[in-house]
């Protein structure tokens, strides 16, 4: 007959999980009472950053995190979580989830959510016995420093709940457009040119070779709010610029998004 070894704690409503251990614990004889806590630090972590389309940041993180966990004989030992996060960083919400091992033997899968800095979840696997787990665990979370104060089972903390939805993620890409103008000069200094009413910020010094009221085209380029000039070329005596022809004198071309 099998055995069963239930972590004693406060309720955590998992339903899909409730049923599957439901069906595993038919004609068990035993329940016993475990506990644990633990810490896990930060291993190899990585993470991917998007804004949705309702300006939330979410950041989703893979990470291995390892440790020492204290308690039962069955849940005495190193631990390992390998654990993935999806965190709403804007409201500092979300679920973590993944699987842990602790020792030789016991091995277990874990839902938790997460809420400012703290998680509650339940864990369900098997213990080296081998025996049946299921365990509310709770702990603080970082995805940078890992699980701290954490337990399994022996009065876990209480937990939130949070609704999941998809959320499309914008582009993270920065934007950039070109702007380009064909006039005389009618400010110009160390940092900064303007031609036919377009400003542009100059990578250098061009006051030596460019004047007030000097004939010009320029071409700038916009990237995180800053219009930097790419190129110019004078027009006086005849200098070749690749501005078309029938662009008139003194017009400001509109601005060309790629």
């Amino acid at each position: 007959m099998r055995k069963l070894t239930l972590a004693v704690a406060s309720l955590v409503a998992l339903v899909v999980a409730g049923v599957a251990v439901a069906h595993g614990i038919e004609g068990a004889r035993t329940a016993t009472a475990v506990s644990s806590t633990f810490t896990a630090a930060a291993g190899n972590v990585q993470s991917n950053t998007c804004t949705t389309s309702d300006s939330k940041t979410i950041v989703s993180t893979r990470g291995t995190y390892t440790g020492t966990a204290n308690g039962s004989t069955d849940l005495t030992g190193a631990i390992t979580i390998d654990a993935k996060s999806v965190i709403n960083t804007t409201d500092d919400v979300g679920t973590v989830s993944g699987r842990v091992k602790i020792g030789d033997g016991t091995k277990a899968n874990f839902s938790a959510v997460y809420d400012h800095g703290n998680l509650a979840g339940l864990a369900v696997g098997h213990t080296k016995a081998p025996a049946a787990l299921l365990a509310n665990v709770s702990a603080t979370f970082s995805t940078t420093s890992g699980f701290g104060s954490g337990k399994i089972g022996g009065g876990t903390g209480a937990g939130s709940a949070v609704e999941i939805g998809r959320a499309s993620c914008a582009s993270s890409s920065p934007t950039h457009e070109r702007s380009s103008a064909r006039g005389t000069i009618s400010a110009i200094s160390a940092s900064s040119i303007t031609v036919a009413g377009l400003t542009c910020t100059t990578p250098s010094d061009l006051t030596s070779q460019y004047k007030v009221n000097d004939t010009v085209s320029i071409d700038c380029s916009y990237a995180n709010g800053t219009n930097t000039l790419t190129k110019i070329n004078g027009l006086q005596h005849g200098a070749k610029h690749n501005l078309r022809e029938s662009d008139n004198h003194g017009k400001k071309h509109g601005k060309r998004h790629h």
